[in-house]
Protein backbone atom coordinates (compact mmCIF):
# COMPACT_ATOMS: atom_id res chain seq x y z
CA UNK A 1 0.00 0.00 0.00
CA UNK A 2 1.06 3.57 -0.75
CA UNK A 3 1.79 6.16 1.69
CA UNK A 4 -0.13 8.21 -0.40
CA UNK A 5 -3.13 6.31 0.19
CA UNK A 6 -3.17 7.25 3.95
CA UNK A 7 -2.77 11.28 3.07
CA UNK A 8 -6.19 10.80 1.65
CA UNK A 9 -8.36 13.95 3.42
CA UNK A 10 -10.57 11.50 4.72
CA UNK A 11 -8.22 9.61 6.62
CA UNK A 12 -6.39 12.17 7.95
CA UNK A 13 -9.84 13.71 8.99
CA UNK A 14 -10.57 10.47 10.86
CA UNK A 15 -7.51 10.41 12.50
CA UNK A 16 -8.01 13.55 14.29
CA UNK A 17 -11.67 13.37 14.67
CA UNK A 18 -10.75 9.87 16.93
CA UNK A 19 -8.04 11.50 18.65
CA UNK A 20 -10.13 14.19 19.96
CA UNK A 21 -12.83 11.96 20.92
CA UNK A 22 -10.24 10.21 22.66
CA UNK A 23 -9.02 13.61 23.97
CA UNK A 24 -12.35 14.56 25.74
CA UNK A 25 -11.52 10.98 27.85
CA UNK A 26 -8.56 13.12 29.45
CA UNK A 27 -9.71 16.90 29.31
CA UNK A 28 -13.55 17.83 31.25
CA UNK A 29 -16.19 20.05 30.61
CA UNK A 30 -17.25 18.60 27.23
CA UNK A 31 -14.99 20.56 24.93
CA UNK A 32 -13.06 18.44 22.72
CA UNK A 33 -15.84 15.84 21.90
CA UNK A 34 -17.39 18.53 19.44
CA UNK A 35 -14.32 19.43 17.52
CA UNK A 36 -14.07 15.47 16.83
CA UNK A 37 -17.08 14.95 16.19
CA UNK A 38 -17.19 17.98 13.48
CA UNK A 39 -13.35 16.08 11.82
CA UNK A 40 -15.33 12.70 11.77
CA UNK A 41 -17.99 14.84 9.70
CA UNK A 42 -15.44 16.18 7.29
CA UNK A 43 -13.71 13.30 7.10
CA UNK A 44 -17.40 11.20 6.24
CA UNK A 45 -17.46 14.28 3.42
CA UNK A 46 -14.74 13.75 1.71
CA UNK A 47 -15.40 9.89 1.13
CA UNK A 48 -18.26 11.08 -1.38
CA UNK A 49 -17.36 14.75 -2.65
CA UNK A 50 -14.23 15.35 -3.75
CA UNK A 51 -13.28 19.44 -1.72
CA UNK A 52 -10.92 21.70 -1.04
CA UNK A 53 -8.22 22.22 1.96
CA UNK A 54 -9.93 25.96 2.79
CA UNK A 55 -13.53 24.61 2.50
CA UNK A 56 -13.01 21.24 4.47
CA UNK A 57 -10.88 23.56 7.61
CA UNK A 58 -14.54 26.30 6.69
CA UNK A 59 -16.90 23.07 7.37
CA UNK A 60 -14.98 21.71 10.24
CA UNK A 61 -15.32 25.18 11.81
CA UNK A 62 -18.65 25.60 11.25
CA UNK A 63 -19.65 21.88 12.31
CA UNK A 64 -17.94 21.65 15.53
CA UNK A 65 -19.14 25.72 16.51
CA UNK A 66 -22.81 24.65 15.51
CA UNK A 67 -23.03 20.98 17.41
CA UNK A 68 -21.29 22.63 19.89
CA UNK A 69 -23.86 25.32 20.54
CA UNK A 70 -27.09 23.71 19.60
CA UNK A 71 -25.72 20.33 22.06
CA UNK A 72 -23.53 21.13 24.52
CA UNK A 73 -26.37 21.65 27.26
CA UNK A 74 -28.59 18.95 26.35
CA UNK A 75 -25.52 16.60 26.46
CA UNK A 76 -24.05 18.09 29.80
CA UNK A 77 -27.29 17.32 31.09
CA UNK A 78 -27.40 13.61 30.02
CA UNK A 79 -23.92 13.10 31.31
CA UNK A 80 -24.27 14.99 34.17
CA UNK A 81 -27.82 14.24 35.49
CA UNK A 82 -30.58 17.09 34.81
CA UNK A 83 -31.71 19.98 37.58
CA UNK A 84 -34.00 22.03 37.63
CA UNK A 85 -32.42 24.52 39.46
CA UNK A 86 -29.16 25.47 41.70
CA UNK A 87 -30.46 24.79 45.65
CA UNK A 88 -29.77 27.95 47.57
CA UNK A 89 -27.57 26.82 50.56
CA UNK A 90 -29.52 28.22 53.45
CA UNK A 91 -32.49 26.59 51.86
CA UNK A 92 -32.82 23.37 54.52
CA UNK A 93 -31.32 25.15 57.60
CA UNK A 94 -34.51 26.88 57.66
CA UNK A 95 -35.65 23.63 58.57
CA UNK A 96 -34.25 23.72 61.83
CA UNK A 97 -36.04 26.96 63.32
CA UNK A 98 -37.12 26.36 66.51
CA UNK A 99 -35.10 23.29 67.46
CA UNK A 100 -33.16 23.65 70.52
CA UNK A 101 -29.12 23.27 70.45
CA UNK A 102 -26.68 23.34 73.05
CA UNK A 103 -23.62 25.90 72.60
CA UNK A 104 -20.13 24.43 72.31
CA UNK A 105 -18.27 27.53 71.68
CA UNK A 106 -19.04 30.40 73.74
CA UNK A 107 -20.99 32.80 71.24
CA UNK A 108 -20.63 36.37 71.88
CA UNK A 109 -22.29 39.40 69.53
CA UNK A 110 -18.88 40.28 67.35
CA UNK A 111 -17.46 36.89 67.13
CA UNK A 112 -19.99 33.63 66.52
CA UNK A 113 -19.56 30.59 68.30
CA UNK A 114 -20.55 26.89 67.88
CA UNK A 115 -23.58 24.91 68.64
CA UNK A 116 -24.30 21.06 68.09
CA UNK A 117 -26.57 20.06 65.53
CA UNK A 118 -27.70 16.73 65.28
CA UNK A 119 -24.52 15.97 66.19
CA UNK A 120 -22.69 18.27 63.66
CA UNK A 121 -20.81 21.62 64.93
CA UNK A 122 -22.30 24.78 63.81
CA UNK A 123 -21.31 27.93 63.58
CA UNK A 124 -23.68 30.13 65.43
CA UNK A 125 -24.10 33.71 66.46
CA UNK A 126 -26.50 35.88 68.94
CA UNK A 127 -26.99 39.54 69.44
CA UNK A 128 -25.93 38.70 73.23
CA UNK A 129 -23.17 37.13 74.91
CA UNK A 130 -24.02 33.09 75.63
CA UNK A 131 -21.89 30.40 77.72
CA UNK A 132 -20.79 27.66 76.58
CA UNK A 133 -23.34 24.67 77.64
CA UNK A 134 -26.66 26.94 77.29
CA UNK A 135 -29.02 25.77 75.64
CA UNK A 136 -30.38 27.94 72.51
CA UNK A 137 -33.25 27.94 69.95
CA UNK A 138 -32.48 28.10 66.43
CA UNK A 139 -34.27 31.67 64.84
CA UNK A 140 -33.14 31.80 61.39
CA UNK A 141 -29.89 31.70 59.98
CA UNK A 142 -27.90 33.85 57.28
CA UNK A 143 -25.86 31.06 54.98
CA UNK A 144 -24.32 28.94 56.99
CA UNK A 145 -24.15 30.45 60.34
CA UNK A 146 -27.14 29.50 62.54
CA UNK A 147 -28.73 32.77 64.41
CA UNK A 148 -29.65 31.69 68.02
CA UNK A 149 -31.31 33.14 71.01
CA UNK A 150 -31.48 31.61 74.73
CA UNK A 151 -34.26 29.14 74.95
CA UNK A 152 -37.10 29.37 77.22
CA UNK A 153 -36.74 26.39 79.46
CA UNK A 154 -40.40 24.16 79.99
CA UNK A 155 -40.92 21.79 82.09
CA UNK A 156 -40.70 18.69 79.87
CA UNK A 157 -37.69 20.14 78.19
CA UNK A 158 -34.47 18.98 79.25
CA UNK A 159 -30.82 20.50 79.44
Amino acid sequence: MDWNEFLKAEYIWAIIGVFLLIMELFIPGLFVFFFGVGALAVGILCVFVNIGVNTQLMLFIATSVVLMLVLRNWLKGVFLGFTRGRQDSSQNLTDFVGEKVTVTAAINPMVPGTVELHGTAWKARADRAIAVGTVVEIIGNDNLTLIVKPAMMQEGDKK
